[in-house]
C-alpha cells in the first residue's frame, strides 16, 4: 500500500491525486468582510511584486497574518481563562490517537454491482488504503500489507450511502504492527448508522530496498486502546498457529467424506466452477514503491471468486466472509497476475461433512444462534510472472471466501450439491469442511463478547487455540478496565472491586520479594495450589495441551450451606511477556470434557474469568495481582467480605506470599522455567 490513495470517490477519475481530503485539517475561522479584505490586499501585493515594487514590511506582515486567520485585535483575557494554542477551536475535541485515520466514501454507481450494492472488492480496497495510511503514520515510512484476519460482512451497502472507515494501530511489534479497522455505513436520508465489519490487518514497515524497519513501541492511552494493545499479542499468537490448527484437525478427523452429501443427479462437478483470469499491473494499481496495492489484489481475487460461485448456483451470490490470509510476496508494475478460483465445497446446513456431528464443539444453546444457512467456500489464488513467456510464477496470495445466495426476503437459498474432483478436489473438499468448523469456532468463541460466551465451552483439538485465546484475552480485558475502586488496604494486601452489569469483579494485589519469573512458574502450577490456598483440596492434571495450556480437574472445599464439595474442570493458560512492560499472565476458565462429566458427589462449579498477572518491579521484586470476575458460586464465598477486607481472603494471600518466598530458591521448580 501507499501513502497516496485514490480518494476521489470514483475510479474513473485521475488516480494520481493524494488523498488529502482524508486528513483532518484545522478549520480557519474568519468573517466574510475580513476574508474579502485579505483577498484584495493579497492581489495588491501580487501586483506590486510583479512590478518590482518594494513592499513595506508592515503591509507584508499584515497580508501574511491575514491569510492565516482573523486580523481583529485580541481582547483582553480574563484571569480564569486559559490561553488557547493558535488556530485552536473554542471547544477542542478530546485528543485523538495519532495513528487514527478516518475515511468517508460516498458509494457511487461506478462502485456497485448490478443490484446497486457496493462491490466487496471496492470495499476491500478502501479498507486496505485506510489501514495502510494508519500504519504509515506510526512507522513514518512505506508499509505493505502482510495479512488480514477473518472478515465477516454483516450487511450490504447501497448506492448513495456513505462508507465510514476508522483505522488505527493497536500495537507495534519489531517490524510489524496490527491495525484495527471498523467499517460502518451511513444513510444520509434517514441518518441511520450500521456496522458492516471489523477487521485486523498486519502491516510490515519497509526501508530502502525492502529492508525491514524497527518500529517504535506504541503507548496506549484510553481503556479501549489498552485492551486492544494487550489482546493484540494474543491475536498475533493465534495467527502464527493457524496453519497448524487446520493440519491437526485434518489429521485427527476421518478421511472419509459423506458421499450422500455429494452423490446424486443434481451434483455439479467442481470443474465447471473453475475460473482463470489475468490482470496486468499498471501504475494506478501500485503504490509509490511500485508494488501492487494489497487491496487491489484482494479486489481482483473477489471478482474471480464471485464468478466461480455464480457458476455453481447460476445466480448472483453475496460474499459473507473471508478467511484469514497472508501475502506471500510482492508484485510490481508490469507483472501479470494470474487469478484462479474454484468452488471447494457447498454446505447444506450446520453439519460439517466428514468431521463428526453438527458443531460438536459448541453447546446446543450456542448452536441455536447460528442460522441454518446454505453456503459455499470458494478457493482463490494469485500468482505473478514478469514476462509473457516466463515459465516460473510467484505465489502472491491464497484466500478462501464464503458466499451465500439470498432470496427476495434476504434469506439464504438452497445451493446445488458439489461433486469434487478426484485427488486434489477431494483434499480441498475435506479442508473446506475443516475450515468451516474452525471458522465457526473462531467466530463464536473468539469474536463473541465475553458475556455471550458460555461458561463451560466443550474443549477439543479443533478449538483449543481459540479457547486459549479467549481465556487469556478475557483476563487481559479485565485487567485493562478502568474504575477499579479500592475497597480496603491491610498491610501489604490491597483489594479492589469493579461493578458492571451482572458481574462483580475483584482484584487483590501485593508486592512480593520474588522474581516475577519465579512467581509465574509457581502460581501457574495448579497442582501446588493447595499448599497455600486452603479452599483447594486437590488439582489433577487431566491433559497437557501444550507447554502453555493445561486442563485440570479441581476439587474445592464445601461451600457455606452446601453438603458436598465443588469440582471444576479448568483450562489454565499461561503467557510470558511479549515485550517489555507486559505482565506474566496465568488465566483460568471452565471447560467441559467428555472424560470428566459432572458427578453426583460434587457440585459442579464454573469460572468465567480469573487468574494472575505478575509485573516485575525489579530483579527480585514483583507485583502479584489476582483477578476474579465473580459468578454466583464465588459470590457466596465473598459476600460478607466486600465492605472490609476479609480475614479469610487476606490470610489466603498472605499464605501465597509465604509460599512464594519459601519456594523461590527451589531448584527443581526453577529448572521447569526453561
Amino acid at each position: 500500500m501507499s501513502a497516496w490513495a485514490v480518494g476521489t470517490g470514483c475510479d474513473n477519475l485521475p488516480h494520481t491525486l493524494p488523498c488529502s481530503h482524508q486528513e483532518t485539517a484545522t478549520p480557519i475561522s474568519a468573517s466574510p468582510a475580513i476574508t474579502r479584505a485579505t483577498l484584495l490586499l493579497s492581489r495588491c501585493l501580487l501586483k506590486m511584486v510583479k512590478g518590482n515594487i518594494i513592499v513595506p514590511e508592515d503591509i507584508l506582515s499584515f497580508c501574511c497574518n491575514g491569510l492565516q486567520g482573523s486580523t481583529s485585535p485580541r481582547r483582553a483575557r480574563e484571569p480564569e481563562e486559559r490561553e488557547e494554542a493558535p488556530g485552536a477551536m473554542a471547544s477542542p475535541s478530546p485528543a485523538r490517537n495519532p495513528t487514527e485515520v478516518q475515511m468517508s466514501q460516498l458509494v457511487l454507481p461506478c462502485h456497485t454491482n448490478h443490484r446497486g450494492e457496493l462491490s466487496t472488492g471496492q470495499l476491500l480496497k478502501w479498507i486496505d488504503t485506510a489501514a495502510c495510511l494508519s500504519a504509515e503514520r506510526h512507522a513514518g515510512c512505506p508499509c505493505v500489507t502482510a495479512s488480514m484476519d477473518d472478515i465477516y460482512f454483516e450487511h450490504t451497502i447501497s448506492v448513495g450511502q456513505v462508507v465510514n472507515i476508522k483505522a488505527k494501530v493497536n500495537r507495534a511489534f519489531n517490524s510489524s504492527m496490527e491495525v484495527g479497522i471498523q467499517v460502518s455505513y451511513e444513510d444520509l436520508c434517514s441518518g441511520k448508522h450500521c456496522s458492516i465489519c471489523k477487521a485486523y490487518a498486519t502491516f510490515v514497515a519497509q526501508g530502502p530496498l525492502g529492508s525491514k524497519v524497527r518500529l517504535e513501541p506504541l503507548t496506549p492511552q484510553t481503556e479501549g486502546e489498552k485492551i486492544e494493545y494487550s489482546i493484540a499479542a494474543e491475536r498475533r499468537r493465534m495467527r502464527l498457529v493457524h496453519k497448524d490448527t487446520l493440519k491437526d484437525l485434518l489429521t485427527s478427523s476421518s478421511q472419509e467424506t459423506e458421499r450422500e452429501t455429494r452423490d446424486g443427479s443434481g451434483a455439479v462437478p467442481a470443474e465447471r466452477t473453475r475460473v482463470e483470469s489475468v490482470e496486468l499491473v499498471l501504475p494506478p494499481h501500485a503504490n509509490h514503491q511500485g508494488n501492487t496495492f494489497g487491496g487491489q489484489i484482494m479486489a481482483w481475487m473477489e471478482n474471480v471468486a464471485t464468478i466461480a460461485a455464480s457458476r455453481l448456483c447460476h445466480a448472483h451470490p453475496t460474499l459473507r466472509a473471508i478467511e484469514m490470509f497472508h501475502f506471500r510476496g510482492p508484485s510490481q508494475v508490469g507483472d501479470r497476475l494470474v487469478l484462479k478460483a474454484i468452488v471447494n465445497n457447498s454446505f447444506k446446513n450446520r453439519c460439517v461433512p466428514g468431521l463428526g456431528d453438527p458443531l460438536p464443539t459448541l453447546p446446543t444453546a450456542l448452536c441455536s444462534l447460528i442460522p441454518s444457512s446454505c453456503s459455499m467456500e470458494v478457493g482463490v489464488c494469485a500468482e505473478a510472472y514478469g514476462q509473457e513467456m516466463s515459465v516460473s510464477r510467484r505465489h502472491i496470495n491464497s484466500a478462501f471466501m464464503t458466499f451465500v445466495v439470498l432470496d427476495q426476503e434476504g434469506h439464504p437459498r438452497t445451493l446445488p450439491l458439489l461433486a469434487p474432483e478426484p485427488g486434489d478436489g477431494e483434499r480441498r473438499y475435506r479442508e473446506a469442511s475443516a475450515r468451516k468448523k474452525i471458522r465457526l469456532d473462531r467466530k463464536y468463541v473468539v469474536s463473541c463478547k465475553q458475556t455471550e460466551v458460555p461458561l463451560s465451552v466443550p474443549w477439543d483439538q479443533s478449538n483449543k487455540v481459540y479457547l486459549s485465546y479467549n481465556n487469556v484475552s478475557a483476563l487481559k480485558m479485565l485487567v485493562a478496565k478502568a474504575n477499579w475502586a479500592l475497597a480496603r488496604e491491610k498491610e501489604k494486601v490491597r483489594m479492589y472491586t469493579l461493578e458492571e452489569d451482572r458481574f462483580l469483579s475483584f482484584r487483590i494485589e501485593m508486592s512480593v520479594r520474588v522474581a516475577a519469573g519465579r512467581a509465574f512458574s509457581l502460581l501457574s502450577n495448579l497442582r501446588r495450589r493447595h499448599e497455600w490456598d486452603s479452599h483447594y483440596v486437590s488439582a489433577e492434571l487431566v491433559q497437557k495441551v501444550d507447554d502453555d495450556d493445561m486442563i485440570y480437574h479441581v476439587v474445592s472445599q464445601k461451600l457455606r450451606n452446601e453438603n458436598k464439595p465443588q469440582d471444576f474442570v479448568i483450562l489454565a493458560s499461561r503467557r510470558k511477556p511479549c515485550s517489555k512492560g507486559d505482565p506474566y499472565v496465568v488465566a483460568f476458565r471452565s471447560v467441559t470434557l467428555p472424560t470428566h462429566p459432572a458427578r453426583a458427589e460434587f457440585t459442579r462449579g464454573e469460572t468465567l474469568c480469573s487468574g494472575f498477572c505478575i509485573w516485575p518491579e525489579s530483579e527480585e521484586m514483583s507485583k502479584v495481582a489476582y483477578y476474579n470476575q465473580a459468578m454466583p458460586g464465588y459470590l457466596n464465598y465473598v459476600t460478607t467480605n466486600v465492605a472490609g477486607l476479609s480475614s479469610d481472603i487476606c490470610s489466603t494471600f498472605e499464605a501465597c506470599e509465604k509460599f512464594l518466598l519459601k519456594n523461590k530458591e527451589d531448584l527443581i521448580s526453577r529448572l521447569q522455567d526453561f
